[in-house]
């Protein structure tokens, strides 16, 4: 394979088969929005496709708005910078939580009929913390698009050699279309689509770098030989991945700051995941779509992460500063694994690949911020009482504006060498205060309005206060006044961001007045019989349809996994 240099960048050898494949593609993704169009006629089919998607699809959307361009991009990095540790993102910081919300969150969000997690909160708290969490959302939402787009217009870049800005507008623009055409449907289906397109590039590279580096033995042995030795083939303790000397508080950082307030934060209350689930059919649809989409989830590091750990040992990009102690560019692992292994043809597919995954997750954030803009923002506080025909226009245009926005926020994501860090600063940040408030809130019938909204203002302070003060997880704003780097720092950022939340929740509930009991039902654990939410079906399911079934097999694989690469 040879490779097409101008002024020392990356180049992939693209013909014409390769475009050919590509066009193809996108011309199925423009098709799927173009048809989805059709079955809009309101709001609630715009944003939530109607509540009337089957559990599969939903299941497989689920998972594809996660595997996007950071999952891919990043975890492969992951993988040649850490190893197997970085398994720990996917067996402890995804797989139970998955799990946890289809069985026990998912009944309160589809049950209660609210349009997105911000409602559940206004429902619960008042508008305080509706307010807070709705725009701390939204603005999440346009910095992660950012880093989605940012990695699509590099793809973009290295295939044409456009210039990043000219990239960006393309990328940019071929998401809005579809997106914009057919709201949650264009972009659920085309998930589905994108999942496997996405298996049909990463597994036939990871089979093929396998055999070129002697499979698993030959791969093993390669490792433990490069400068990250054998600790990169067993996933605990996983000091690398933390940044901590201490193998106990690398564990304690992993199990709780990870598998616990990060994970949990992410896959319970982020509204890009949520909202996928919610577009289902009935409770038990909406219950499985998680459950489904956890199981793929479970084997996706061998198709991101091993990857990332061949190119390590392969791709001299890589190795050779990792080795002489200099500091390769983790993010293009992947791409130069494409760019020395696979022949035309198979490049098309495998572009075609990583370009679904960037565009899956653009979409994804794209989505559901328009859903929180037009619902919880604009109607709620903004232009209240009109017809439902003018908050359909208005999604759309606040899908343009995303898009648009998108475009600048990619910016914000070159300066990281490892886009992980980013992205994991950003969950500390936004998610872990949320899911404090959320998981007390659901759990405490005691808490208050007032703790709610003080609660996530003091977490998310926290956060941002360890990410000054550690050494680069808030990039130049860090001041390095502790010795915190790396994902360690955005475990204890989210960590703080927990334990401030909940004890500033606490200490306000104390000293403030709670809510009628009868005003909570369907909104706190304790106050909601189960047959408010039962599925009236659930008795015509067969077993491996039943959600309390289909969890408890996958917490023997997940278990089973992390005890094979112990």
């Amino acid at each position: 394979m040879t490779v097409l240099a101008a002024e020392g960048a990356l180049r992939l050898d693209t013909n014409w088969v390769d475009y050919l494949l590509i066009g193809v593609y996108f011309a199925f993704v423009i098709g799927i929005g173009v048809l989805a169009r059709r079955s809009v006629s309101s709001s609630i089919d715009f944003f939530l496709s109607g509540r009337s998607l089957p559990a599969w699809v939903t299941g497989l959307a689920f998972i594809s708005a996660n595997l996007g361009a950071v999952e891919i991009i990043g975890m492969s990095a992951n993988g040649a910078n850490y190893g197997i540790p970085t398994v720990h993102y996917f067996w402890v910081g995804a797989v139970p939580a998955m799990l946890f919300l289809g069985v026990v969150m998912m009944p309160f969000y589809y049950g209660s009929k609210v349009r997105s997690v911000p409602e559940f909160m206004r429902r619960r708290f008042g508008t305080g913390a509706h307010l807070v969490n709705a725009l701390s959302f939204a603005i999440a939402q346009l910095l992660i698009a950012g880093i989605n787009l940012y990695l699509l217009a590099n793809i973009v870049e290295i295939i044409l050699g456009w210039p990043l800005w000219v990239s960006l507008i393309v990328a940019a623009a071929i998401v809005l279309t579809y997106t914009s055409l057919g709201g949650l449907s264009a972009a659920i289906y085309n998930e589905v689509l994108q999942f496997f397109v996405i298996v049909a590039a990463l597994l036939p590279l990871t089979l093929i770098g396998l055999h070129k580096v002697g499979w698993w033995g030959g791969l093993k042995e390669k490792v433990a030989a490069s400068a990250g030795g054998a600790e990169q083939l067993s996933s605990w303790p996983g000091q690398a991945l933390t940044g901590f000397d201490s193998p106990f508080w690398s564990v304690v950082g992993i199990v709780l700051g990870l598998g616990f307030v990060l994970s949990f934060g992410y896959w319970t209350t982020n509204f890009v995941e949520v909202q996928r689930a919610m577009a289902s059919s009935s409770i038990s649809a909406a219950q499985r779509a998680p459950i489904i989409g956890a199981f793929p989830k479970m084997f996706v590091p061998f198709i991101v992460i091993f990857p990332g750990m061949i190119a390590a040992v392969l791709v001299n990009e890589i190795s050779e500063p990792k080795n002489n102690g200099g500091s390769p560019d983790y993010n293009n692992a992947l791409l130069y694994l494409i760019r020395d292994l696979l022949p035309n043809g198979m490049l098309g597919v495998a572009i075609a690949g990583l370009l679904a995954s960037f565009m899956a997750g653009m979409a994804a954030n794209i989505s559901a911020f328009n859903t929180v803009f037009s619902y919880d923002l604009w109607e709620t506080y903004v232009v209240k009482d009109r017809p439902d025909g003018y908050y359909l226009a208005v999604g759309r245009a606040a899908t343009v504006g995303a898009t648009v926005i998108a475009i600048f926020t990619a910016t914000f994501a070159a300066s990281y060498s490892n886009i992980m860090n980013y992205l994991q600063t950003l969950f500390g940040f936004f998610n872990a205060p949320l899911f404090a408030t959320f998981i007390l809130g659901m759990f405490w019938k005691r808490m208050t309005a007032t703790a709610g909204w003080t609660g996530l203002v003091a977490g998310t302070t926290a956060a941002i206060l360890v990410g000054i003060a550690s050494q680069d997880a808030l990039g130049g704003l860090s001041q390095g006044w502790v010795g915190l780097s790396g994902q360690g720092a955005s475990f204890v950022a989210a960590g703080a961001a927990f334990v401030v939340d909940i004890i500033v929740s606490v200490l306000v509930t104390l000293v403030t007045k709670p809510r009628e009991e009868s005003e909570l039902r369907g909104l706190v654990y304790s106050l909601t019989p189960k047959m408010d939410f039962h599925d009236d079906n659930e008795g015509a399911l067969a077993w491996y349809q039943k959600p309390n079934i289909l969890a408890g097999v996958g917490v023997v694989i997940v278990v089973g996994l992390n005890i094979i690469f112990w």
